[in-house]
């Protein structure tokens, strides 16, 4: 069985950063990605897909230092959905997608300090490395 997620798209606000009790760094993003066609008029349609991105230890830290609204990344992950109770007692349910992998797409540029943001390829913490001309879109 296969569990694994591809996406390209852009940051919808900055990640937010929070620490687990035991001091693991986490870090959550939404990421947009588009699909665009045409109707059976011929009229251009443009649906947008939210997407809740996950990241965990040394690629949160990196996600959290150097990801910033609007930033155009690759990310790898699988696909896991978590249930829990609210505070009139419903069950709810979210998606997720827990990344392993994340490539900044868009051109050097400046991080949230202002220092020159890490390339593509020091932002990729997974070891099994897909080069960019090898995803399938």
């Amino acid at each position: 069985m296969v569990n694994k997620v591809m996406l390209i798209g852009r940051l919808g606000k900055d990640p937010e950063v929070r620490y687990t009790p035991d001091g693991t760094m986490v870090t959550n993003f939404n990421l947009a990605t588009d699909e665009q066609r045409k109707d059976k008029n011929g009229e251009k349609i443009q649906r947008t897909e939210w997407h809740k991105i996950v990241t965990w230890g040394k690629l949160a830290e990196i996600c959290g230092n150097y990801l910033v609204k609007g930033k155009l990344v690759f990310v790898e992950g699988r696909i896991q959905t978590r249930s829990w109770e609210d505070k009139e007692g419903v069950k709810r349910y979210t998606t997720e997608i827990i990344a392993s992998n994340m490539q900044m797409l868009d051109s050097k540029g400046q991080n949230k300090t202002g220092d020159v943001a890490l390339d593509a390829e020091a932002a990729n913490t997974n070891d099994s490395n897909i080069p960019l001309d090898d995803v399938p879109f």
